[in-house]
């Protein structure tokens, strides 16, 4: 196990307040050592941070910075599960972007919520990973991202 919430500090990352379901499910479920978490779409406060498809409306760039907030947003469930310092290692990060019409970016966007994975576990933030376009997400969201998660 790690220092995870430690290293949260040093980097200056607070993880939000896990964002309340849209539909009927659970943010987070524990099944043996690992942890699954549901989509996490870009919710800042409540509130979703924007709305369109990557490639027209949300500009690639803006999508990968909502991809890392995904990521954030599936920690703080993980978290309010497990703890953070259960973690052991990131096992997979699935990535959906709400992609515009010839749009192919979609590794680059969800970059960004495999960044601060790194950024935050090292070694053990290291993941198998799939990058989706889609046409639509939730609520117009532009990216949506889950992962797999092994515990202690």
């Amino acid at each position: 196990m790690g220092a995870w919430k430690q290293r949260l500090a040093e980097l200056g990352i607070e993880l939000p307040e896990v964002a309340t379901p849209v539909a009927a499910y659970v943010p987070a479920v524990r099944s043996g050592s690992q942890v699954f978490t549901s989509g996490q779409l870009p919710f800042v406060g409540g509130e979703l941070a924007a709305t369109g498809k990557v490639g027209a409306e949300v500009d690639a760039d803006e999508a990968k910075e909502h991809a890392r907030t995904c990521a954030l947003n599936a920690l703080a469930a993980v978290d309010a599960l497990v703890g953070l310092d259960a973690i052991v290692r990131i096992v997979k990060v699935v990535g959906f972007v709400s992609s515009a019409e010839g749009f192919t970016g979609q590794p680059g966007v969800i970059n960004g919520a495999s960044e601060v994975l790194g950024e935050i576990f090292g070694d053990a933030g290291i993941h198998a990973r799939s990058a989706v376009g889609v046409a639509e997400l939730p609520v117009g969201a532009p990216v949506e991202v889950e992962m797999i998660v092994e515990v202690a």
